[in-house]
């Protein structure tokens, strides 16, 4: 699981534009967003490297309770 929705809907990011500046279809991008495919570590990096964050913070954690 990924955060990438959460962390484009808080820049107000669009995946149109994400998709574009991956050089990936808007389909791709939508599975990424929607969690039903998961990115490549690569692609993971790109992608924090694009939205000028840390790629752990695309990462969901599962916090102990």
């Amino acid at each position: 699981m990924n955060r990438i929705k959460e962390v484009l809907e808080e820049k107000g990011i669009k995946q149109v534009w994400l998709a574009e500046q991956l050089g990936k279809s808007f389909n791709t991008v939508n599975g990424y967003v929607q969690n039903r495919t998961q990115p490549s570590l690569e692609t993971l990096y790109e992608i924090a490297t694009i939205l000028n964050i840390d790629a752990k913070e695309l990462l969901v954690t599962k916090e102990k309770r």
